[in-house]
C-alpha cells in the first residue's frame, strides 16, 4: 500500500468523527427520550474511575444546542474536535478541488511530538474528568 497515496489524514479522520458526533448529538436526546437508554461510560460504571473521555456525549449534545456553558462543563476537549470539524468540510472539498494537495505522511519526529501532545492532552482531559466526577 503506498502510504503517500492516502487521501484523508488523521485530523481529518478525526474532524469527520466529530462530524458524524455532531449529527448524533442532534438526535441523541430524542433517543434517549423515547427509549430511556443512555450511554454510559463502561470504566466509570464498573470501577467508579472515569475515562478520558467521559462527558463528550454530553458535552457534543450541550455544544450542538448551544449549551456552551454545558459543554465545558462535562468535557472541554468537545471544543478541540468541533474545531477540526468545521475545518474538515472545507478543506477536503478544496481538496477534492485540487486546490490542496493530499496529505503527506510525517516524519518520525513529527509523529513522535504529535503522540506526546495527545497524550498530554488525554492527561489533562482524565485529570479534569477525575476533578469532576471523583474528586469533587
Amino acid at each position: 500500500m503506498n502510504v503517500t497515496a492516502r487521501y484523508v489524514s488523521v485530523p481529518e479522520r478525526l474532524g469527520l468523527a466529530g462530524l458524524a458526533a455532531g449529527a448524533a448529538a442532534l438526535v441523541w436526546p430524542l433517543f434517549t427520550s423515547a427509549t430511556g437508554l443512555g450511554a454510559p461510560c463502561p470504566l466509570y460504571a464498573v470501577t467508579g474511575v472515569p475515562c478520558p473521555f467521559c462527558g463528550l456525549t454530553t458535552a457534543s449534545v450541550a455544544l450542538v444546542h448551544g449549551d456552551v456553558a454545558g459543554a465545558a462543563a462535562a468535557n472541554p476537549a468537545v471544543f478541540g474536535l468541533a474545531v477540526l470539524a468545521i475545518a474538515v468540510l472545507p478543506l477536503l472539498v478544496l481538496r477534492a478541488a485540487k486546490v490542496f494537495a493530499a496529505p503527506r505522511p510525517a516524519g518520525p519526529r513529527a509523529r513522535r511530538r504529535t503522540e506526546w501532545g495527545l497524550a498530554l492532552l488525554a492527561t489533562a482531559s482524565w485529570v479534569f474528568q477525575l476533578n469532576r466526577l471523583v474528586l469533587s
